[in-house]
């Protein structure tokens, strides 16, 4: 059986497939095409996508993006679906797992949700495992501009402390609800929230992701 990384790269292809280059997904300004093109860059065009960090880089990457949007949507799509060169550390399982689950999880709910009439996945045991490690790994740098304290708790597993803060909010939900609050997904995450009144709405307008 595939690793759950892997599935979810083919499932996030074929959402894709389904839903066409121009619909619209949570990515502020993205189309699918715009997605699926970020993706290709991010796994073989290291050189632009780094440019999604540094700053002196962007107009290379903004140049790379577009003219690899711009190509044939069903090779598009398939660069995505059959994944990076033989060069790549993704490449190696242990990689892949750590850090491309999450990644196709994320871009395959932006794309889903995007949509009128989403409802949650059923995630499989194996998916939630490595969508919590990953979780565990990354809440601390991607809530550090939490305007309060935030601890994390998944349904059926150990509470996170993704935020030592005063109050503290805690933000309960599935894993997968959890992972889309914490990479900026807010409005189309199904979460709770458990804290003194103005902490959470404070916590409610916060921006969070990389």
């Amino acid at each position: 059986m595939s690793i759950p990384a892997t599935r979810e790269r083919q499932q996030f292809a074929d959402d894709l497939v389904a839903a066409g280059p121009d619909a619209p997904t949570l990515c502020d300004g993205w189309t699918a095409r715009d997605l699926a093109a970020h993706v290709v860059i991010r796994e073989r065009r290291p050189d632009a996508a780094a440019g999604i960090i540094i700053g002196a880089l962007s107009d290379h990457a903004e140049k790379v993006q577009a003219k690899t949007a711009n190509q044939d949507w069903d090779a598009l799509v398939d660069q995505v679906r059959t994944g990076p060169p033989a060069w790549s550390p993704t490449r190696i399982e242990k990689i892949d797992r750590a850090v491309n689950t999450i990644e196709f999880f994320v871009h395959t709910e932006d794309v889903r949700r995007a949509a009128p009439g989403w409802a949650p996945r059923d995630l499989d045991e194996e998916l939630g495992n490595d969508l919590a490690a990953a979780l565990a790994r990354g809440a601390k740098m991607l809530t550090k501009s939490a305007p309060t304290g935030v601890t994390l708790a998944p349904e059926g597993r150990d509470a996170i402390v993704a935020h030592d803060g005063d109050p503290m909010v805690t933000v309960s939900g599935p894993i997968g609800e959890l992972v889309l609050f914490v990479y900026g997904r807010r409005d189309h995450a199904q979460v709770e929230f458990v804290g003194p009144e103005d902490a959470v709405a404070e916590l409610r307008l916060a921006e969070f992701g990389i």
